[in-house]
């Protein structure tokens, strides 16, 4: 049975920073590119960022880009997202997502895993 599960989300002042975690089971973490992706309230989840099986490529949103760092470790089956110089705007429920094809990064609906969620609220 494949789980992904986050943690690391919490509430931080704006301008601060969060670091998420996404630890992976079930599966071969090292065969699945990995994303990050977000949901605030009235909103449809969007993509944040991804990184290759490997971690050799990267992708990001242009609203995180400069901000936001994903990396991963295979050995520890985890991925992670830094997050500094928070906005409120970045106040959602951040997912992660495993795809096995890598077809294409953004698209959720390419994503075969998803985790439960951890929610990050920035306050100004």
């Amino acid at each position: 049975q494949v789980q992904l599960v986050e943690s690391g989300g919490g509430l931080v002042q704006a301008g601060g920073s969060l670091r998420l975690s996404c630890a992976a089971s079930g599966l071969t973490f090292s065969t699945y590119g990995m994303g990050w992706f977000r949901q605030a309230p009235g909103k449809v989840r969007e993509f944040v960022t991804a990184i290759s099986w490997s971690g050799g490529s990267t992708y990001y949103a242009d609203s995180v880009k400069g901000r936001f760092t994903i990396s991963r470790e295979n050995a520890k089956n985890t991925v992670y997202l830094q997050m500094n110089s928070l906005k409120p705007e970045d106040t959602a429920v951040y997912y992660c997502g495993a795809q096995r094809l890598w077809s294409s990064r953004c698209r959720i609906a390419e994503y075969d895993y998803w985790g439960q969620g951890t929610q990050v609220t920035v306050s100004s």
